[in-house]
């Protein structure tokens, strides 16, 4: 039967087989594509090693619910459905894209499986999802150049906006979907002119549109407009795959492997080098990253996956006081080097100290490791551990911000960042005698034994203000009727700082003697009320009994009836927890701290706007606390009028260096007596029945 319309495959200008087209621009378009392609893996070669091919199963859920799903996409609402609309849209057109490839050199070409009934029914499909992606578009169009969301937004000193590129990609997409939409559309009106049967076109999509306006025009202009919208579409599609790697919809071809090979552990931290077991750090001629090879090939693939929308930037603490740091431009200034010194064109460049020249110190150093822009990106894209390694480079070159040597110092000597003496670890349960004769504490030091190991940390056991949360720990594991004990002047601090400082050999020796007294002293388990020492014993040492946060405890204790509350004292208090940053988004611990508030009789809670896993960071995370950066405002400040707009008057948390920060911005805020903080555990020794 004759065909309405000559495919392209058949087709000749001015005596000239068309087909020869159809060879030479897909031949052309993969060969550059591959040479753009292999430019662009060079830096991966020379990378670093990354182990990532572990735990094959949990890698395939995450790529169908991170990648395939777009998990976390909604998290912007209209952005995210905009893009799943797009993505979605994408994956169902790029079939009908690839077989156009070969319909214009073999005929009516269908893919094994697309025959007969679930071809009518994947053209019904691809027609509404082309429409889709073609409105879609342009939203995402209106988007950038009318509303131009704040995210987007690019600082003089980092360039210029990418709007360009952006508006250029959506133009090839739009571009793809009428060419593809008019290809289709004048087949159908062609037909419909001869009488003959046509392809049922899905009613109101572009191709519909197409066949309905044009079935007036002459067979010959259908004929013409046919042949011209298949050369077309396959001319953009070519090159659009070829731009794809330039810039930052890269991560279109690389989202779905970076995700595949996220980090599936949270709170931890990476080895200084894979490969290298700890006792072995000593050998290594250099630590951290201090050049662009330093990285590892994940991290490359990170930079390379970036889709620069701006949620990790736009949820930093960091950069919404004003630090000189921005996640989004880590990742866009590594990846523009890469593209400078990994030229398409030419010999590659001599590699670069990234310290002093794509990076500030200042920039590095302003990190807290708070994880919310880890937490907010949609690809898995990792920034902790690249803050970490960068660090361990200006650490390993003795480039250290003056305000952090004295307490780094001081833990190398003293094993606590105020220098204070080791024996004076365990003051605060022996020197108040009050304290002492209502709660005693056994000291494991002396050789006695207890079933709970009590790991009070550093900042728990000298600060007089955090003692005070201590001392209530105390109070309510003895009234639980837990047995358990200290280590006393035997502890150290537990390294959780010094190592995302970039102090690796002193976190390793702080972590071998913190070990070492640990299993000597026979406990079964081990209970602390600080986050950080929580996830250092739980996520950064090895061979342990298993360790809980005191919110853990209470819980259970609360639950089974050992601790009774009541609701004294409470009028006009209205409370909202504070999720802290490694008890939370690093712990996943977000409702235990809440229930146990809830079972305190009238307890009157509300939400901050920000809360859970977008909790927004008190700024005081460990040596943060001795760091003095360049901002505008204290996160801790920010974070109180959070609070106070959610129409609370006590912030509630579960830290101790939340505690201080929050103290402190309620008193510079100019909030005293109008709102306070109070930790978790003093709520419940306050509540707690006699």
């Amino acid at each position: 039967m004759e065909p309405a319309l000559i495919s392209p495959a058949h087709f000749s200008v001015l005596g000239i087989p068309t087909v020869i087209f159809s060879v030479l621009i897909p031949v052309a378009g993969v060969a550059l594509f591959a040479y753009i392609m292999a430019k662009r893996v060079a830096p991966l070669v020379f990378s670093t090693p990354d182990f990532r091919f572990d735990r094959i199963p949990e890698r395939l859920v995450a790529v169908a619910k991170l990648w395939l799903g777009q998990w976390k996409q909604p998290r912007y609402l209209l952005a995210g459905v905009i893009h799943i609309m797009l993505f979605a849209g994408f994956l169902i057109l790029s079939i009908r894209s690839s077989s156009l490839v070969i319909i214009g050199i073999h005929d009516g070409f269908v893919f094994p499986g697309l025959g007969g009934a679930p071809g009518h029914v994947y053209n019904f499909v691809k027609d509404y999802a082309a429409t889709i992606v073609f409105v879609a578009a342009l939203m995402a169009a209106y988007r950038r150049v009318v509303v131009k969301p704040k995210r987007y937004d690019v600082p003089e000193r980092y360039g210029k906006p990418h709007t360009a590129e952006a508006l250029f990609v959506l133009g090839m997409i739009c571009g793809l979907i009428i060419t593809e939409s008019l290809f289709e559309g004048t087949l159908a009106a062609a037909a419909v002119q001869k009488g003959m049967a046509a392809e049922f076109i899905a009613p109101l999509t572009m191709a519909w549109l197409f066949k309905v306006t044009l079935t007036a025009l002459p067979v010959g202009a259908l004929q013409a407009a046919h042949v011209a919208a298949y050369y077309i579409h396959d001319l953009i599609f070519f090159s659009f795959l070829c731009f794809l790697p330039m810039g930052k919809h890269f991560h279109v071809i690389t989202s779905i492997f970076n995700v595949f090979f996220m980090k599936l552990d949270k709170g931890t931290v990476k080895p200084v080098k894979w490969g290298v077991s700890d006792d072995k750090l000593d050998e290594l001629e250099s630590f951290g990253v201090k050049t662009f090879e330093d990285f590892t090939w994940k991290h490359m693939l990170d930079f390379y996956s970036c889709a620069d929308c701006g949620r990790c930037s736009d949820q930093c603490p960091a950069n919404a006081v004003g630090r000189p740091l921005s996640p989004r431009f880590i990742s866009i200034k590594a990846r523009d080097y890469a593209f400078s010194h990994y030229p398409l064109n030419g010999r590659l460049k001599e590699s670069e100290p990234l310290i002093g020249g794509i990076y500030e110190a200042d920039e590095i150093w302003s990190c807290t490791t708070c994880g919310a822009c880890e937490e907010e990106c949609p690809i898995m894209i990792e920034y902790i551990d690249k803050m970490v390694d960068l660090r361990r480079g200006m650490v390993d070159a003795g480039n250290v911000p003056q305000s952090l040597q004295k307490p780094l110092s001081a833990l190398e000597k003293r094993g606590n960042p105020w220098g204070k003496m080791e024996k004076k670890r365990a003051e605060w349960a022996v020197k108040d005698k009050e304290f002492k004769a209502c709660c005693p504490v056994k000291l494991l030091e002396n050789g006695e034994t207890a079933e709970t190991l009590f790991f009070v940390d550093s900042i728990s056991s000298y600060d007089d203000r955090i003692i005070q949360i201590t001392q209530s720990a105390a109070r309510l594991l003895n009234s639980a009727g837990i047995d358990f004990g200290v280590l006393g002047k035997l502890e150290k601090d537990s390294g959780h700082e010094a190592r995302r400082f970039g102090e690796e050999m002193l976190f390793q020796n702080l972590k071998n003697e913190n070990t070492e007294a640990i299993l000597a002293s026979g406990a079964k388990r081990i209970v602390t009320t600080d986050p950080h020492a929580y996830n250092a014993l739980k996520k950064d040492y090895k061979g342990l009994p298993p360790v809980f946060h005191i919110s853990e405890l209470i819980a259970e204790a609360v639950r089974s009836g050992k601790v009774r509350l009541n609701g004294n004292g409470d009028a006009g208090k209205v409370y909202t927890y504070h999720d802290p940053c490694y008890l939370g988004r690093h712990n996943n611990l977000y409702d235990i701290p809440r229930d146990v508030l809830d079972a305190i009789p009238g307890m009157n809670r509300v939400e901050m706007e920000k809360s859970r896993d977008r909790s927004f960071c008190c700024g005081g995370g460990g040596l943060m606390l001795f760091y003095e950066p360049v901002e505008e405002q204290r996160m801790g400040q920010l974070r109180v009028e959070m609070a106070k707009a959610a129409g609370a008057n006590v912030i509630v948390t579960a830290c101790p260096f939340c505690m201080v920060n929050m103290e402190d911005a309620i008193k510079t805020s100019g909030l005293e007596g109008q709102m306070e903080a109070i930790d978790l555990v003093e709520l419940i020794d306050r509540h707690r029945a006699a």
